[in-house]
C-alpha cells in the first residue's frame, strides 16, 4: 500500500502503513522549535514547509537525562532518552484510515515526573486503538527547566502551554487523519495525568477536549509562586546567572541539564514546602505546574470543585501499590527503619510521625510497608479520590490491582503498571514491569474500556458515586 500523505496547516506530511495496516505519522510539528528567542517563550505555530515532509521516523525528543530505576528496564515506558534536535514540539499519529469520517480521537500526554519521557516510547503504540477504530495522538512537550521553571521575562507553565498548543493543532488538523475534532479525549499518566487534571481546571482549555482520563495523577500536585521562584533562584545560582529568560537563553541545553541534575541530587533542591508544610511533589520532582498565571490563575483543584470541566466526562484512577516502584528496587522497602521512615516523610509532610503511626508504624507492619501504604495514598490515591469527588460532571473511577510477579512479587500493582494494558501493548514491554505471561485478557479489556469511553462517554462500568462504585481491575 502506498505511504499516505495528509495535509496539515503547515504543510503535507507523509506517513507509513505499518504491518498491522495502520497509518503512522511520526514527528509532525505542532509548534515551532523552541530555540533562540522562542526559548522560554509561548509556543507559536510551526512555520510552513513546501515539500511533503517525511513523517516516517521518530523525531527529536525534549532535552532530558535518563534516571533509571535500579534493577528494572523502564525503557518501554520512558523511551531511550534524549534524541537531540530543535524541532521536538511534535505529535505522533496513528489512524486506521486517513480521510475517514469522524473517528474518536485520543490524545496522550506521557509521564516522567516532568523531567523525562517521550510520547514515542514503545508502549505508547496506538495500533490497538487504531485497529478498534480510533485515532491516537501522542505529544512531546517541554520538560524540566525548559518547561516548568518560571523565569522573569519568560512565559510560565510552558509544558502546559505546549500541550494546549498541541490540542489546538489536533482540533485544526485531525480531520485529515480521519478524526473527529469535536470528539477528543485527553488522557495521560503520572505527570501527564497531573497535566490533564491541571488543564481540566484551566480557563484556556474549554472546547479543546470533550473527555479526560487521569491515570495516577491529580490537580493537587502544583506549586505556588513562592516555591517556584525559590527553585528558579537555586537553578540560576548553579548556572551563575540571574533567574531571567534573557540570561537562560544564553546558556546551552547541556548546561541547563547539568544544573537540573545538580538540583535533583540529595540536598540540591531548596525547601519546596508550602505555607502548610507540604512539598506537593513529595520529593519525586522539584518541577511542577505553577499557580498564578493565565493557564492556572487559580488552584486547579479548587477550580474543578467550583465547576471547571463540568462539561468534560472524566475517568480518574490509580494503581493500588503505586510507591512500590520507588521503594522496592532500591532495597529501601526492606531496609528502612521506623526513624528513617519518619525522616523521609518529614521533608514533604508537616506531621510525618502522626501519619505513619496512623498507618501502623510501630505495630507489627514493617516500616517499609507502612511507608509504601502511606505514600501511595498521600501522593496518588487521596488526590485521585478528591478529584473524582469534586468533579461536577460525569465521573468514573478505577483502581488497578493486578500485581507484577517481578522481584518475587514485591513490585505489586506499582506505578506505571497499567500502561501496557491500557495501550494493549504487552509485546512492546518484554520483561519491563510485567514479568512473564501478563494477562492478555486484562489488556484487551482495559484498552476496550478506554476506547468505549472515547467513543460513547462511558467505559462500561457505573458512574462514580462513592467507594462502592470504584471499578477494580485484577
Amino acid at each position: 500500500m502506498t505511504d499516505p500523505v495528509v495535509p496539515t496547516t503547515s504543510g503535507a506530511v507523509r506517513g507509513q502503513v505499518t504491518a498491522d495496516g495502520v497509518a503512522l505519522f511520526r514527528g509532525v510539528p505542532y509548534a515551532a522549535a523552541p530555540e533562540g528567542d522562542l526559548r522560554f517563550a509561548e509556543p507559536v505555530p510551526a512555520p510552513p514547509w513546501e515539500e511533503v515532509r517525511d513523517a516516517r521516523r521518530p523525531g527529536p525528543t525534549a532535552p532530558q537525562r535518563r534516571h533509571d530505576v535500579p534493577g528494572l528496564d523502564l525503557t518501554p515506558l520512558a523511551g531511550t532518552g534524549w534524541r537531540p534536535g530543535p524541532e521536538y514540539l511534535t505529535v505522533d499519529v496513528w489512524t486506521p484510515q486517513p480521510g475517514a469520517a469522524a473517528l474518536p480521537v485520543l490524545v496522550f500526554l506521557h509521564g516522567g515526573t516532568f523531567l523525562g519521557g517521550t510520547g514515542s516510547a514503545a508502549v505508547y503504540d496506538g495500533t490497538a486503538f487504531a485497529r478498534a477504530g480510533a485515532v491516537l495522538v501522542t505529544v512531546q512537550y517541554r520538560l524540566g527547566v525548559d518547561g516548568f521553571l518560571p523565569l522573569d521575562g519568560g512565559a510560565t507553565n510552558l509544558g502546559l502551554r505546549d500541550q494546549l498548543a498541541a490540542l489546538r493543532w489536533v482540533r485544526e488538523n485531525i480531520a485529515g487523519f480521519g478524526g473527529d475534532p469535536a470528539n477528543i479525549t485527553l488522557f495521560g499518566a503520572a505527570s501527564g495525568a497531573v497535566s490533564v487534571a491541571c488543564l481540566l481546571g484551566s480557563p484556556l482549555s474549554p472546547g479543546l477536549f470533550r473527555r479526560a482520563i487521569v491515570q495516577s495523577g491529580h490537580p493537587d500536585m502544583v506549586r505556588d509562586g513562592v516555591q517556584a521562584r525559590r527553585l528558579a533562584r537555586v537553578v540560576a545560582d548553579e548556572l551563575k546567572v540571574e533567574p531571567t529568560a534573557e540570561a537562560f537563553r544564553k546558556v546551552s541545553t547541556e548546561q541547563l541539564l547539568d544544573a537540573q541534575d545538580a538540583v535533583l541530587r540529595p540536598g540540591g533542591a531548596p525547601d519546596l514546602r508550602d505555607a502548610l508544610g507540604f512539598d506537593r511533589g513529595y520529593g519525586l520532582s522539584p518541577f511542577l505546574p505553577v499557580i498564578g498565571d493565565d493557564v492556572l490563575p487559580h488552584h486547579p483543584a479548587k477550580a474543578i470543585k467550583a465547576g471547571a470541566g463540568r462539561d468534560v466526562d472524566l475517568i480518574a484512577g490509580s494503581c493500588s501499590e503505586e510507591m512500590r516502584l520507588y521503594l522496592v528496587p532500591t532495597g529501601a522497602l526492606e531496609a528502612v527503619t521506623d526513624d528513617q521512615a519518619i525522616a523521609s516523610l518529614a521533608v514533604s509532610h508537616p506531621d510525618p510521625a502522626g501519619v505513619l503511626h496512623a498507618y501502623g508504624l510501630g505495630a507489627d507492619a514493617p516500616a517499609g510497608e507502612v511507608l509504601v501504604a502511606a505514600l501511595t495514598d498521600l501522593v496518588f490515591r487521596d488526590g485521585v479520590r478528591n478529584l473524582a469527588d469534586n468533579h461536577t460532571g460525569r465521573t468514573f473511577r478505577y483502581e488497578f490491582e493486578w500485581g507484577s510477579p517481578l522481584l518475587g512479587g514485591a513490585l505489586g500493582a506499582c506505578h506505571g503498571l497499567e500502561l501496557p494494558f491500557v495501550f494493549n501493548a504487552l509485546a512492546a514491554a518484554p520483561g519491563g514491569l510485567l514479568g512473564e505471561n501478563p494477562p492478555q485478557e486484562l489488556a484487551t479489556e482495559l484498552n476496550a474500556a478506554w476506547h468505549r469511553f472515547a467513543t460513547t462517554g462511558s467505559p462500561g462500568w457505573p458512574e462514580y458515586a462513592g467507594e462502592d462504585t470504584v471499578f477494580h481491575t485484577y
